[in-house]
């Protein structure tokens, strides 16, 4: 049991296990899924931040439970909660990461010259956020639509001059576009694909709505990567599902949508921008990195399912590192804090079991965080200059897909001789 757990909610949650959630069958295929990748246990929704007045109720807690699909390799989690109730008031806000802010608009710079996007064209991002992204083609007067389903954040978007619709993208929001003369040019779905339940509907509304010479780029990250180095706090509720190249390119393809290219990005730990056209009528030639990554998964065994059920060991080795990095340096007496609260760091802390009395506190820019709980744990969040303030010996970087830029915020923690350490594949101190 989890040190605020209730025994109310474990018996819900045990009771909920043992009924199923209804989704028994793989989320692309239907094939019924009787593999478990990993077990995490049972976590809160990651992103459920919690105000003062919520620590004396209840929280509800989660089978964390994922499984890989035996015919098309789908790695997937049970639907627990509805997407309506994880993004309805949502506390992620992309813009508070200048090196994604940076990425977004090296990626605008490189469509716009790639394929000629210009004022003559119409560019979709669905789960556009704040408005990050879309920012970048209205500065050139580039025509845009953002798609997100989480009303708070689309107002700010709004606020920034991006037309935003509030909404869950799939077939029906295609056809409604469609009707009303829209067909997009360029598609983007940037951290999204991870986050839909009903893949077939979400491919489905991409096909509609693309013109019929368009691109649609879908960035995810990489089921390989998060295997080779035990990316396990990448996996939470709201990741839906955990892609291969191999997995990603059947499903467009049953949509009728061809991957004809495949760029391996550093974001998030390891990323995939997928690159996909109409098969019928899409003019770009298919890359030779589309053969050579599919040959590499292959070859990797990720078309084999012994591959998949060899990983929840590695995951044990990573929580017993991290406790007793921990463990040990609350026994020399120094002071361990975070930095960060993203929604990865909730699975990774809810999983090893931390508290307080491991991880002081941790900070973070977002101030829709600040002042609040991570979810299960109770860490308390403060702003980021808390740390100057306490001078603790060691700062754990929870995000650690952006130490570089956390580190280099944080290099006066050095004058005190701060020491830095990223939690994945174990713990390191970076320097």
């Amino acid at each position: 049991m989890l040190k605020h757990e209730t025994a109310s909610e474990v018996f819900r949650a045990t009771a909920l296990s043992a009924q199923g959630s209804g989704h028994s069958g793989c989320r692309f295929c239907g094939t019924k899924l009787q593999q478990v990748f990993i077990d995490l246990g049972l976590s809160p929704l990651a992103n459920s931040y919690l105000k003062q007045d919520d620590l004396e109720r209840d929280e509800h807690y989660f089978p964390l439970r994922v499984y890989v699909c035996s015919e098309c390799f789908l790695v997937q989690l049970e639907e627990w909660e509805s997407p309506e109730n994880i993004f309805g008031d949502y506390a992620y806000f992309s813009s508070y990461s200048t090196s994604w802010l940076s990425h977004a608009k090296a990626y605008v710079a490189g469509m716009v010259t790639r394929f000629g996007i210009g004022p003559n064209d119409k560019v979709v991002e669905v789960a556009s956020n704040d408005g990050y992204l879309l920012q970048y083609f209205v500065e050139r007067g580039i025509p845009v639509l953002g798609i997100e389903p989480a009303r708070n954040v689309a107002e700010v978007a709004r606020t920034k001059g991006i037309p935003t619709r509030v909404d869950f993208f799939g077939e029906d929001t295609a056809r409604t576009l469609r009707e009303e003369g829209m067909r997009a040019d360029l598609i983007i779905g940037n951290n999204v694909l991870a986050h839909v339940p009903d893949l077939n509907d979400f491919v489905s509304g991409i096909k509609t709505l693309l013109s019929d010479k368009g691109v649609v780029t879908i960035e995810f990250p990489h089921l390989m990567r998060l295997c080779a180095e035990c990316q396990i706090d990448t996996i939470y509720h709201e990741h839906f599902s955990y892609f291969s190249f191999i997995t990603a390119e059947k499903i467009f393809a049953a949509h009728g949508l061809t991957l004809f290219d495949v760029e391996e990005l550093p974001t998030h730990g390891g990323s995939l921008r997928i690159y996909a056209q109409h098969s019928t009528t899409g003019p770009h030639r298919i890359s030779d990195r589309v053969e050579d990554l599919r040959t590499r998964e292959i070859d990797a065994g990720f078309a084999d399912l012994g591959r998949y059920l060899v990983f929840e060991e590695r995951a044990l080795q990573t929580k017993r590192k991290l406790l007793a990095f921990l463990k040990q340096a609350k026994w020399a007496g120094k002071r361990v804090v975070g930095y960060g609260a993203p929604a990865k760091g909730n699975t990774l802390l809810n999983y090893c079991g931390i508290n307080p009395e491991l991880l002081e506190y941790t900070v973070d820019r977002n101030p829709h965080k600040q002042g609040r709980f991570l979810p299960g744990t109770h860490i308390p969040i403060y702003e980021p200059e808390r740390i100057y303030a306490t001078k603790p010996d060691y700062i754990l970087i929870l995000p650690w897909n952006l130490k570089d830029e956390i580190i280099n915020q944080l290099s006066f923690a050095r004058s005190w001789g701060a020491q830095f350490v990223v939690p994945i594949p174990e713990p390191q101190i970076v320097a």
